[in-house]
């Protein structure tokens, strides 16, 4: 009796069924293949296939500063390096190293807690335990290491209870090259505060190498860091971001092993450059020679960019009888040993301009020459002064009275 209605009820499902398949068919041709899992993500810079013509080279996503165009000296902005990917900015925990003095406590196992369980990391980067032996706990943080260790000696005690803490971090040591004025290593004392390393940073360490040259593209800052793989690829650092945005993580905290690399700019505005040299991460001063027909002649300190207008009146200004008011001549010795000179006419009423009033570099030398009226006198005095002196030599003597 139960079984002759279901069998009626049969054809009508099945005809349902069907229906329903071909409609998913149908909604399925309609959808997108969802996309690889492996695809690049938004935030990766895919690896170029070729170094781009410099009318083709683009910024970092959200930075200002454009590289095209001409700027200080006809020069454009370089390029990032092929490999190199952005930054991870989320802050990164302390890894353990070699050097680092930690403690570690296990609950109610008091002969291995505390003064009995303070231990200094080994140069491989592991800590010789007791009962367990030998345990790496390189880059590994904290709580990872407590793990570690609680593994090891659950094969003696029951759920142990580990906590690992720092006593003292170990120095980092710290490489700095390209377009900071002291380029070289820098080790770093990194002191305990809040129970944490303190960290140090990418404007720090450049602050530490004695701020960036005029010429730094803190664009495209590179920092290639010493890792397990060889494959890794530099990460890159836009410092100018962090001026525009105040994005405070862009300033990155550097790790020991790190060696931080800041490039040549190619191109730059006057008002750019402005910017640049007011930032702590810029040298306070730059030292220029200026020589010649001014009030104070000598070696002078300004800000960094300071144009050549006003390293003249930092000298105190022409001198009025002497000075050749309308050109001088600027000297500037190149980062390959080479010495350029040009003539540059002079305006006051001028701005920074890269022709006719161009910012000064570290070492820089002005001479402001004499006035046709000076060469002149001085002639005429380098002439009759040995004249002046024999009718001197007369009078002594009694002749031309």
């Amino acid at each position: 009796m139960v079984i002759r209605p279901i069998l009626r009820i049969a054809p009508s499902l099945v005809v349902i069924v069907l229906a329903t398949g071909l409609k998913a068919t149908a909604l399925q041709a309609q959808v997108p293949p969802l996309q690889s899992e492996t695809a690049p993500s938004e935030f990766m810079t895919p690896l170029p296939q070729a170094t781009p013509e410099p009318s083709q080279l683009q910024t970092m996503p959200g930075a200002e500063l454009q590289p095209v165009g001409e700027g200080i000296d006809g020069i454009r902005f370089a390029p990032f390096s092929p490999g190199a990917t952005q930054v991870d900015l989320e802050p990164q925990p302390y890894t353990l190293g070699a050097g680092d003095s930690i403690q570690i406590d296990i609950f109610d196992v008091p002969e291995f807690s505390g003064a009995n369980g303070r231990y200094t990391v080994l140069l491989d980067g592991s800590l010789n335990l007791p009962w367990v032996g030998k345990i790496s706990v390189k880059n590994l943080t904290q709580e990872q290491a407590a793990a570690a260790i609680a593994t090891e000696y659950s094969r003696f005690i029951n759920d142990p209870l580990i906590t690992v803490s720092l006593l003292a971090p170990r120095p980092l040591r710290i490489g700095v090259v390209g377009q900071v004025n002291r380029p070289g290593v820098y080790t770093v004392d990194a002191n305990i505060s809040g129970g944490a390393a303190q960290r140090y940073t990418v404007t720090q360490a450049m602050q530490a190498a004695g701020g960036i040259t005029q010429m730094a593209d803190i664009q495209s800052i590179e920092i290639r860091r010493a890792t397990d793989s060889p494959q890794d690829e530099p990460l890159r650092v836009n410092l100018w971001s962090f001026l525009q945005t105040g994005e405070l993580a862009q300033d990155v905290v550097l790790r020991d092993g790190d060696t931080l690399y800041v490039p040549e700019a190619i191109a730059r505005t006057p008002l750019e450059a402005s910017q640049l040299a007011s930032t702590t991460f810029s040298p306070t001063s730059i030292r220029v020679n200026v020589v010649g027909e001014v009030v104070r002649p000598g070696i002078i300190e300004v800000p960094p960019n300071t144009p050549l207008n006003q390293a003249i009146l930092a000298a105190g200004g022409f001198n009025n009888t002497r000075a050749r008011r309308g050109e001088v001549e600027l000297v500037r010795i190149n980062p390959d040993g080479s010495i350029s000179k040009r003539d540059i006419d002079i305006d006051f009423a001028t701005g920074i301009d890269a022709a006719e009033n161009p910012p000064l570099r570290s070492s820089d030398i002005v001479i402001v020459n004499r006035s046709t009226t000076a060469r002149t006198s001085d002639f005429l005095n380098t002439l009759l002064t040995p004249i002046n002196g024999a009718f001197a030599i007369l009078r002594l003597f009694g002749f031309g009275r």
